[in-house]
């Protein structure tokens, strides 16, 4: 099957829901208030292309190339972003809901979480290194061996983080947020 590719182009209030795209390039497209929940977008191919309004929910991107792809305002829940290729995988996101999305084992350093939604996202065996968490609520949100070197979480907020387990060498944090760093010492923290 060959591949079909769009360069350049806007995609509006298009209605992509539980369709199989496959073997798609999309390259410095823009989807504003599509909906693709429950949409089989494996193998496809997005280089500079933006997510503005859209509903993602439950997208299967499994072998998928996500090349400096920007979500905002994008509705992200239970994605397993995992499955997406690795080569040159970068994504940011700024007002979106990414709850339960899983992103174990990928490398992201420097990605911007800006705004967003992250409860019971996993990032287990992640590289966060410098990622940026402004203003997140990661409650229930799953941090195992995650690299978090260099990483700001000074205003995300709901987290718990195990310093035991975890690499956060000068990962920032407000004075507010030291509380999800002594989670498991069951500390009364007034």
């Amino acid at each position: 099957m060959k591949t079909t590719h769009h360069e350049n182009k806007n995609f509006e209030k298009v209605i992509f829901s539980e369709k199989d795209l496959v073997k798609r390039s999309f390259d410095n497209c823009t989807f504003s208030n599509c909906d693709f929940s429950n949409s089989n977008l494996s193998n496809n191919e997005f280089i500079d292309c933006r997510f503005i309004s859209c509903n993602l929910s439950n997208v299967k991107f499994t072998n998928a190339s996500l090349k400096n792809v920007s979500f905002k305002d994008a509705k992200l829940i239970g994605i397993n972003f995992y499955e997406c290729q690795d080569f040159l995988f970068q994504v940011n996101f700024e007002n979106c809901t990414l709850d339960y999305a899983s992103f174990t084992r990928k490398r992201m350093p420097k990605t911007k979480f800006k705004d967003c939604s992250l409860k019971g996202a996993d990032f287990s065996n992640a590289d966060l290194s410098e990622a940026d968490f402004h203003n997140s609520n990661l409650a229930g949100t799953v941090f195992n061996k995650t690299e978090l070197k260099n990483s700001d979480l000074r205003s995300a907020y709901n987290f718990s983080i195990d310093p035991d387990i975890n690499f956060i060498k000068k990962a920032r944090f407000s004075r507010n947020g030291l509380e999800g760093l002594l989670t498991k010492y069951e500390i009364v923290i007034d």
